[in-house]
């Protein structure tokens, strides 16, 4: 399955016409909004955080009765579209669907940002997670997640990786695992998860980490072959797959993307409970967990309340594994 086929199929699973989740709920309370609402996103179309955004943005289109669009801002691990949002007017119509490799890691892989990222933001909630499987290709030499790595002990700094760019998730999640196993890899970043993916299919690296909206279509096609998921439990999509923490006996492993819904700091708290009690309804609902499920995503439909203590939990996480490896952007 070509990459522009795989983006088209995602992108009618997540603007098609999805039922209402209730009846009457086509207009909203208090007034807002009276105009089309911008999401922005972070990173290119195609992958696993324009998904979410675009589904969420369909739902929350037919929940208040405006337009939600879908406004792609890649660049700089993410950081091009939080300078915007940071900078946009705070009145509920300009939004962020924003993975966590941009608001937890990226803001430690750079000397300064043009933005505050503990103040310039209004959490309201935490959509979903998407974990990653490790990907090779078909004939990779390595069986297991433990001959990979056994591997990479011997030949320190010689089995190459790939990326979607320095300080996003399926960077620090190799550099995570490395760092538990003592073992090293060549990083080798690209500007998307899918040139990742290409990559490995003409070998010119030896694996990835691959979020599972990406991978699931190509591990059912056998164009890649699956050696450990990321995610503290096995996926429901592929149960044959270790975790890593099974696969390497590296215990209390995981990494996952995870995505934020934010807003301008300063956006007022009428709108952000109106929106977070949408977004939460949409996340958890019947019809957007059927959407999920086949790729892998585990819907979460948080509140503000507990996704500002996740957030600051995630930047001391992953903030302290790149201080401890030095870990600079490429």
């Amino acid at each position: 399955m070509s990459i522009a086929r795989r983006h088209a199929i995602l992108a009618a699973l997540a603007t098609g016409t999805l039922p209402r989740l209730a009846e009457g709920q086509g207009a909203s309370s208090g007034g807002y909004p009276t105009r089309a609402v911008s999401v922005m996103v972070p990173f290119a179309p195609g992958g696993s955080t324009d998904f979410v955004a675009r589904l969420l943005a369909q739902q929350l289109g037919a929940r208040l009765g405006q337009q939600f669009v879908v406004d792609n801002r890649a660049g700089a691990s993410g950081t091009v579209g939080m300078t915007f949002l940071a900078r946009a007017k705070a009145d509920g119509y300009t939004l962020g669907v924003v993975p966590n490799g941009t608001f937890a890691m990226a803001p430690f892989m750079f000397e300064r940002l043009p933005y505050d990222n503990d103040r310039a933001f209004a959490p309201i909630g935490m959509l979903a997670s998407n974990a990653m499987f490790i990907c090779v290709a078909p004939d990779a030499p390595y069986r297991t997640l433990t001959d990979l790595l056994d591997a990479a002990r011997q030949k320190p700094g010689t089995i190459s990786y790939a990326s979607a760019g320095s300080g996003v998730a399926n960077h620090l999640g190799v550099e995570l695992m490395l760092d538990m196993a003592e073992a090293q890899m060549l990083h080798v970043p690209y500007r998307s998860g899918a040139q990742g993916v290409q990559a490995i299919m003409s070998r010119d690296v030896a694996l990835s980490f691959v979020d599972s909206v990406t991978a699931v279509p190509y591990l059912r096609s056998g164009e890649l072959r699956a050696l450990a998921f990321t995610g503290a439990a096995r996926s429901r999509q592929a149960p044959e797959v270790p975790t890593v923490a099974e696969g390497a006996s590296l215990p209390g492993y995981r990494a996952s993307t995870d995505f934020g819904f934010f807003a301008p700091a300063g956006t007022p708290e009428p709108v952000l409970r109106q929106l977070a009690d949408a977004a939460r309804t949409i996340m958890l609902s019947a019809e957007v967990r059927d959407k999920l499920e086949p790729l892998a995503i585990d819907p979460v439909g948080g509140t503000p309340e507990e996704f500002g203590p996740y957030a600051e939990q995630e930047r001391a996480r992953w903030g302290a594994l790149i201080r401890k490896r030095n870990i600079k952007p490429e």
